[in-house]
């Protein structure tokens, strides 16, 4: 069985003092990031994680483009030397389990960044904090945020409750000229300053679990994150290859459908649409599964403002679309990226305004808006985007743009205007 509880490592934990230039709450692919980059530019920065290392997390599939973030990170030479399985493409399946061509990433743009991983979050996200501490962020595991300190509407600090190797409690006020919520889909500051605004176009849940002795395509196919429609498009899978024979394969769906009354446990509903999935069936006919169903719901939503005075919002803590496209970790990435270089310049200039520390938001948030869009016409029925590319083919290098994360150049979106109705406008707040 895989561990979803490891055990943590025996780490020293560092001295925490009462003031920083930055705080960061959430040690995720973020916070990591945007805690390392501000540190390597000098700042004085702590980041604050709840959880013991290493510890476990869904979402394990990279994107191309997030080789970017990771090389000014220092750590591609180290993701060539782990045993993650090389992701050379995304390959998608019909309903009927027709597969299409894969959409081989370095067919379309020749660099090394067209190679990319599946990685085991665990071991991921502990190399970026390792990678924070050698620039000289301060880590502090096993410590709980409690709320963070405002002065008026500026944020000021966080309280938090630190637990001591001796398993003994403190509580801290540690004060900070800026402070990152990087703390995830749990939406720290979000939720208590009431700004989590759901997409009411993306209501899903989903049930997943992971599988040993699933099969695999041979050669370069062999790490392919797979796509997997199930009968009457209700449902779709994922297939994930990760280390040690293990794969990840999960079931996302309306909520409404997928866990509608009587509809039974995590298991009951994952074997409910495995049924009804026949290129799934096939993958997993001769597979055991390794771990508990997990579940998780309505999880599509976005901040009404990702900056204010004194805090920033990063990664999922400011937004998160839909599993499909595995935009995920690169968002987390560049969004970390985009608001450390905001924070040095703020903190430069003793200027730490909402407008300062969001100054990156107009730009992100376009590039985030592209997936969501790829996801409503993912979403749309009797939509096929081989169809759509077989009516507009100018449009193919548009649609691995977007696959590949390279949102955030011009024209990307032009093809949705050809999608029409397919897509629906970007969703106002008065849809809210």
């Amino acid at each position: 069985m895989i561990d979803l509880h490891p055990a943590p490592e025996n780490r020293q934990q560092p001295v925490i003092e009462t003031n920083y230039d930055v705080v960061v709450i959430g040690g995720g692919p973020a916070g990591a990031t945007v805690g390392a980059l501000t540190a390597e530019a000098g700042h004085r920065v702590l980041v604050l994680e709840r959880s013991t290392l290493p510890r476990f997390h869904l979402g394990e599939s990279l994107i191309p483009e997030t080789y970017w973030t990771l090389e000014r990170l220092g750590l591609i030479e180290r993701l060539k030397a782990t045993a993650f399985p090389k992701k050379y493409s995304v390959q998608f399946v019909n309903e009927d389990g027709k597969e299409s061509a894969p959409f081989f990433f370095d067919e379309y743009k020749p660099h090394e960044s067209s190679q990319t991983w599946q990685v085991e979050r665990s071991e991921f996200d502990r190399m970026l904090l390792i990678r924070a501490e050698e620039l000289g962020a301060v880590v502090r595991t096993d410590a709980q945020v409690l709320s963070v300190q405002f002065d008026g509407e500026r944020a000021t600090g966080v309280e938090v409750k630190l637990t001591n190797s001796d398993d003994s409690h403190e509580t801290r006020t540690i004060s900070a000229q800026v402070v990152v919520d990087a703390t995830g889909q749990s939406a720290f500051l979000v939720n208590r300053l009431g700004l989590k605004q759901p997409d009411p176009l993306l209501k899903k849940g989903s049930v997943w679990s992971y599988f040993r002795g699933a099969l695999r395509d041979a050669g370069r196919d062999e790490g392919a994150t797979i796509i997997l429609q199930s009968a009457g498009k209700s449902s779709w899978f994922w297939y994930i290859p990760l280390p040690d024979d293990i794969v990840s394969v999960g079931c996302t769906g309306d909520i409404n459908y997928m866990f509608a009354p009587g509809s039974g446990g995590p298991e009951k509903i994952f074997n409910n649409e495995l049924a009804r999935c026949p290129g799934m069936q096939r993958r997993l006919k001769h597979a055991e599964r390794a771990t508990d169903y997990l579940t998780t719901k309505d999880f599509s939503y976005r901040a009404e403002r990702a900056a204010g005075p004194g805090w920033v919002l990063v990664g999922d803590a400011g937004g998160f679309i839909d599993p499909v496209y595995s935009s995920g970790i690169f968002l987390a990435l560049k969004s970390g990226e985009f608001a450390a270089d905001a924070i040095h310049d703020a903190l430069e200039v003793g200027d730490v305004s909402a407008e300062r520390l969001g100054c990156w938001q107009e730009k992100y948030a376009a590039g985030v808006d592209l997936f969501r869009k790829l996801v409503y016409a993912f979403y749309t029925p009797g939509f096929s985007f081989g169809g759509f590319l077989r009516e507009h083919p100018q449009f193919r290098s548009n649609l691995v743009d977007i696959l590949i994360g390279d949102v955030f150049k011009p024209g990307v979106g032009e093809m949705f205007d050809a999608m029409g109705e397919v897509v629906p406008p970007t969703v106002s707040e008065a849809d809210l």
